[in-house]
């Protein structure tokens, strides 16, 4: 009978050794999809997701709406870095400046200092959040009215609420309150003092307005009115009866916020349709 190693007898057949155990380090891989949270720990690509948890994919099915805002931000840039997913990039820029407004108003190199965005994706990421100002400031199509001071804020709230400087808009309407185009008259510290009244009413002259609506917004978020809003008001409202047009209302707007001086009893020309002239 044929012996084993050292005389010991053997445990299979012809002397065979018995297969050693498999080392921890040694057990098979999972095959197939990595399921999303462990895909996401591991800091894997998008590719390695289960198709049901790809962001190109639940777009196809869910829409837009469906997807959270890092999945969408991680479709504009379309590949990851560092062995991290564009979504998990996503996520860290939207909770390092506590989401996605913060986002919004990051500097170019604030973008660029994140890991793993650099230039690329942030002028990708700030070209998108243009768009979508620019989208606001088309918004609604075609011609709107006004009936109150809700009409205008819920439209310029959006647009001017986070800007990092001062803006003066005039909204410029016809005899109906209907509006025919909103400017934006200056840019910088919004005072009487530097502040050219003229201007305010040059674009509304040649349109013939009937009506404007002063709006400029606070950097600081706080929309309560200054002295040198109602100074600058009361110059506009009497520059605007010497021209024969009338000076509806003039919002403050802050953060997410708005003050109408009309509501806050400043006493502004009729808002409401003109009367058809006298044949």
């Amino acid at each position: 009978m044929a012996g084993g190693i050292g005389g010991l007898p053997s445990s299979g057949p012809e002397g065979a050794l018995p297969p050693p155990r498999p080392r921890k380090s040694q057990v098979p891989l999972r095959e197939g999809p990595i399921p999303f949270d462990l895909a996401v720990a591991r800091g894997r690509r998008i590719r390695e997701l289960p198709s049901t948890e790809r962001p190109r994919e639940r777009l196809q099915l869910r829409g837009a709406a469906g997807l959270t805002a890092a999945e969408l931000i991680g479709l504009l840039w379309g590949s990851g870095s560092a062995g991290r997913s564009a979504v998990d990039l996503a996520a860290d820029a939207i909770a390092r400046f506590d989401g996605l407004s913060g986002l919004a108003r990051a500097s170019t190199p604030e973008l660029d200092g994140i890991p793993g965005i650099g230039a690329a994706r942030a002028a990708q990421l700030q070209a998108a959040f243009e768009l979508g100002r620019r989208l606001l400031a088309d918004w609604p199509a075609g011609r709107w009215s006004i009936r109150s001071p809700r009409d205008v804020a819920d439209r310029l709230v959006l647009q001017m609420g986070r800007l990092e400087r001062e803006e003066l808009r005039v909204v410029i309407l016809n005899t109906k309150n209907t509006v025919l185009r909103i400017v934006t008259a200056y840019q910088g510290n919004v005072s009487a003092s530097l502040v050219r009244v003229g201007e305010l009413f040059r674009d509304a002259v040649r349109l013939d307005a009937a009506g404007v609506i002063l709006v400029h917004n606070h950097p600081s978020g706080d929309p309560t009115p200054s002295p040198d809003d109602l100074h600058l008001t009361a110059e506009a409202l009497a520059a605007g009866r010497l021209l024969d047009i009338d000076v509806l209302d003039h919002l403050v707007i802050g953060h997410d916020a708005y003050v109408s001086l009309r509501d806050r009893g400043v006493a502004f020309d009729r808002l409401g349709p003109h009367p058809p002239a006298a044949a």
